[in-house]
């Protein structure tokens, strides 16, 4: 039986604690929520807007985090949010607002993030950010302004300012076009325009370009094929007697439920139930005939069950000894050799992420990498014919492991250098280049290629309460997925011509903490995990409107 690898990772106990207003610990008096608006999706904690034409006013003070996207309102007036005082974070995408007032964020007085981007933004006044006393990141993406003297004050304000802004590009004068404003050397020019103006969002424009083109050509899209009633953190998919079948983490209901896909209904139906206490991953691994799945708990310890024939479910075969692994986050499987090996790592100070191998009787822990560093992620990567382990960690860079052939051990090899705060590292192939997608909450998520000497940065994604950055292909398509705990995910797919990814769908999935491809019967699906919300399971299918 052949041992395939699923396309999910295991995310443990830093995605439980990282929730939609995880940044600062919620007030532990929480008010009844209001009645949520039609157009808006709540929690006790967050909204989510979608075209509204206006603020949500009647909701409790605690609320931490308000995305607004798409709205049609115009602009943003003064203490158009004080209502919110709590609010830590806000998002404002795709609006139709031109215009930000004199202290539109007056009595905010703990926002830390505030993202404005992709919007028509034509006037920013002079004082709009005044009294953001906290501010740690600003991010105006996707708004192009003319850098003359009527941009002078942002131009300063960026120079002082103690909080991370994205960079702000110019669309004028000729000389300064598709520079950063902060480069700009002189503001002695004459003052021809009419304010701050901003083009249309490229993106909007090509799609458009797009729809009137595909109505002659097949295109890709995805669709939701089947809804999941239960929450989940992670997916991982495996072959058996070729049947498809998908383990899925569920921490709230304590359970590893293993789906098979059913033939003749089409869908995917429960299959075995692997019960536990705050299960965070279910890796399964296929050895010869034997169908083992590693069940990682953050109580309890963590244990590998086999699928057993006479009872036609998995029993437990073994335990994994709670002095290494105490608070898994991931799993990883690979194979060096022809031998097979698994990878746990762990978030605890306490913990050692640690390597196992199966010795034909049962797996042993082989190797222990480091401690101390609260491992999130591991990923096992061929850089030109050479294995590695690539470890990313909320307190480092992440460190590359090489593979001794001598000493049969993975030893430091190296790291990523400027790549802080990543949560994950995924590798990938598109016409035999090998990429990276590295995961950041906050900021810029990253899409790196290895150039044979090292790796470099091609690409960086915008990412807003991202857990997960997750590629995958169906055929010739190449997709990366991009969750976000605050606005809709992004799907982005690879434009061959430009050598860069572009967004190609939003979806909205609650909390997101994996994406998982998963293929049968000549079909393509993704699942989407959803830490708050129902698991979603998407069909890649090809739309051909011209029959």
């Amino acid at each position: 039986m052949a041992l395939r690898r699923g396309g999910g990772g295991a995310l443990g106990l830093l995605l439980l604690l990282l929730g939609a207003a995880c940044l600062i610990p919620r007030s532990a008096q929480v008010r009844r929520l209001a009645r949520c608006p039609a157009t808006c999706s709540c929690t006790k904690e967050s909204i989510i807007c979608v075209g509204s034409s206006w603020v949500p006013r009647i909701v409790p003070g605690d609320i931490s985090s308000l995305s607004l996207v798409n709205g049609t309102f115009s602009e943003i007036k003064d203490r158009m949010f004080s209502h919110l005082p709590s609010l830590q974070l806000l998002l404002l995408n795709s609006n139709s607002f031109t215009i930000i007032r004199d202290d539109a964020f007056a009595g905010l007085f703990h926002l830390e993030y505030l993202f404005i981007e992709g919007n028509k933004i034509e006037t920013i006044s002079r004082n709009a950010f005044r009294g953001l006393r906290d501010l740690t990141h600003l991010d105006l993406r996707g708004n192009k302004f003319e850098c003359d003297c009527k941009a002078k004050w942002l131009y300063l304000w960026l120079k002082m300012t103690n909080s991370t802004v994205s960079d702000v590009l110019c669309s004028g004068p000729p000389e300064y076009q598709e520079k950063k404003l902060n480069d700009v050397t002189s503001f002695d020019y004459e003052c021809t325009t009419t304010g701050i103006q901003t083009n249309e969002d490229g993106w909007k424009m090509e799609r458009g370009f797009m729809n009137a083109f595909l109505f002659k050509h097949p295109f890709p899209d995805f669709v939701v094929h089947q809804t999941l009633p239960y929450q989940s953190v992670s997916v991982d998919t495996f072959n058996s007697k070729n049947d498809v079948y998908v383990a899925i983490a569920q921490p709230s209901m304590e359970n590893c439920m293993v789906l098979e896909w059913d033939h003749i209904e089409m869908n995917f139906r429960s299959y075995d139930n692997i019960t536990g206490q705050s299960i965070v991953g279910c890796k399964a691994i296929l050895i010869d005939d034997q169908v083992f799945v590693v069940v990682a708990q953050l109580f309890g310890g963590s244990h590998i069950y086999k699928y057993d024939e006479s009872w036609t479910k998995f029993v437990k075969f073994q335990d994994i000894e709670v002095s290494r692994i105490s608070k898994p986050n991931d799993i990883e499987l690979f194979q060096i050799d022809d031998e097979t090996f698994f990878v746990i790592a762990d978030s605890s100070k306490a913990g050692l992420s640690t390597v196992y191998k199966w010795n034909s009787k049962g797996f042993y822990s082989y190797q222990s990498l480091h401690e101390w560093f609260r491992d999130t992620d591991a990923e096992f990567v061929d850089i030109d014919g050479k294995s590695h382990l690539i470890l990313s960690s909320r307190s480092q860079v992440p460190i590359i492991l090489q593979w001794n052939k001598s000493s049969k051990k993975f030893v430091p090899h190296g790291d990523i250098p400027n790549m802080e705060d990543v949560l994950a590292v995924k590798s990938f192939r598109m016409h035999n280049t090998l990429y990276l997608s590295l995961t950041r909450f906050i900021g810029d998520s990253r899409v790196m290629r290895w150039n044979s000497k090292q790796f470099v940065e091609i690409q960086a994604l915008p990412s807003r309460g991202a857990m997960t950055l997750q590629p995958f292909s169906f055929k010739d398509n190449h997709y990366l997925a991009l969750g976000s705990d605050y606005t809709f995910s992004q799907i982005y797919q690879w434009d061959k011509e430009k050598q860069l990814f572009k967004k190609f769908k939003e979806i909205y999935v609650q909390a997101p903490r994996s994406f998982t491809a998963v293929s049968t019967d000549r079909r393509d699906f993704f699942f989407a995990s959803s830490f708050k919300g129902k698991t979603k399971i998407f069909e890649h299918i090809i739309v051909d409107l011209s029959l």
